[in-house]
């Protein structure tokens, strides 16, 4: 063994060892974040709705959160590029934690611009939750990649379900504490985004994404640092990757469309906030706890077909919820299931496809463009919604959802894109 072989060897061993601690750090991460960001879309919605009088302000909360996921996204892919994984997950998620105390004080002040302001660091905490799973990437292998992915992604299940659960309790606990009942809710996402920024910065170490660098570098293949516009560039001449971003962007701007009004379209025919809790809950169970399974179809299948079964599932859960009458539990519950399933296969096949098309140096450059798109698709869906259901109705939003799905379809029928993928390596 030459002593080239000998130094890949030592490195893929050091990188299988980083690879478990990474995938355990990242999604024990993804429990409190998923506790924290879960539990308090709902009562974001809503104190937005109390605080404004109106529902159409419902859909400008959602768009807070998910603005500031954009707006931070390639902000905290410079942070990675520069100083790793570990930095800018972390900062992602102490700015969620702020933004919840932002919130808590609006509620108690009756600011609606303070609560948009708090939603929007809150929504930080968000941009850092889908850039953990593309971290569980940094050191994977290529036929690894999308189950390395899911299953930080399925980690959130936890966090996720159990928070709009605790609707009722969060919001005992802040008249407790002598606050407005809805503001219980980001009180304990305050002190979840606390404990996941504490947990990554203790645990994420060797950070993977350095690690990956260091490797490349002590095998001479590459010679500087690579910069965020540098990423950007490299997306140019790869339209799989181009198609794996709008697959992202598309499926969660349906998602936020339908389920940012779903508690307004419930709490409009006076439905508990137990049973709105429970449907939301329904719904990010869709959204996470499938995961493992379908990045092993991903991997398995290949990242097209997953694209299409998503959007089945997306257009199908629009016509399950746009039927379904506001106090109708049951069918808004399958619907808002759908939705998250949907978005799970979109999420995870397109992430995926991005993954493989990029060198792996500029990944979070591009991932982070790739979320800034995502999450910019979503700003104006949020926005949209409220505005959509203010001047008709929950039906018909559900329809208008549905369009981008159609052109979607046509898009990726395309036999140029069956192909499974191509290793960037």
């Amino acid at each position: 063994m030459t002593a080239a072989d000998e130094l890949q060897a030592a490195h893929t061993a050091e990188a299988a060892h980083i690879q478990r601690n990474t995938v355990r750090v990242l999604s024990v991460g993804s429990v409190f974040s998923g506790i924290a960001v879960a539990g308090s879309v709902a009562a974001g919605s809503l104190i937005a709705a109390s605080v404004a009088d109106s529902e159409a302000a419902a859909g400008f909360a959602q768009t807070a959160g998910v603005l500031g996921a954009a707006v931070l996204a390639l902000p905290l892919a410079r942070i990675a590029l520069s100083r790793g994984r570990r930095v800018a997950l972390a900062t992602g998620y102490a700015l969620g934690a702020i933004g919840a105390v932002i919130v808590v004080f609006a509620a108690v002040h009756r600011s609606l611009p303070l609560v948009l302001i708090g939603c929007f660091f809150v929504g930080v905490a968000s941009a850092s939750s889908y850039q953990a799973r593309y971290a569980a990437t940094d050191l994977a292998p290529e036929h690894r990649r999308a189950q390395a992915l899911s299953w930080v992604v399925w980690a959130g299940t936890v966090g996720a379900v159990l928070g709009p659960n605790l609707l009722n309790a969060s919001g005992h606990l802040g008249m407790a504490l002598g606050l407005p009942q809805l503001s219980g809710p980001y009180v304990v996402a305050a002190f979840c985004l606390a404990m996941a920024a504490l947990i990554l910065t203790v645990f994420l170490r060797p950070d993977p994404y350095l690690t990956s660098i260091a490797h490349r570098e002590a095998r001479g293949d590459m010679s500087a640092r690579p910069r965020l516009r540098d990423g950007i560039e490299h997306l140019r001449g790869r339209p799989r990757a181009i198609l794996g971003i709008t697959v992202i962007a598309i499926g969660h701007v349906v998602m936020v469309m339908v389920m940012v009004m779903t508690p307004v379209h419930m709490a409009h025919v006076d439905v508990t906030l137990q049973l709105i809790g429970l449907v939301i809950s329904v719904h990010v169970a869709g959204m996470y706890a499938f995961s493992p399974v379908v990045g092993w179809f991903v991997d398995r299948a290949g990242r097209i077909p997953v694209v299409v079964a998503g959007i089945g599932i997306l257009v199908l859960a629009c016509v399950v919820a746009g039927t379904a009458p506001g106090d109708s539990v049951l069918q808004l519950g399958i619907g808002l299931f759908l939705l998250g399933l949907g978005w799970s296969c979109t999420l995870i096949a397109g992430s995926t496809m991005v993954t493989d098309e990029v060198q792996p140096v500029e990944r979070p450059a591009v991932q982070g463009l790739s979320d800034l798109t995502m999450n910019a698709a979503g700003a104006v869906g949020g926005a949209v919604a409220g505005i959509v259901v203010l001047v008709s109705s929950y039906g018909v939003l559900c329809a208008v959802a549905a369009v981008p799905l159609v052109g979607l379809a046509a898009a990726v029928s395309r036999p140029a894109w069956r192909r499974h993928s191509v290793n960037a390596d």
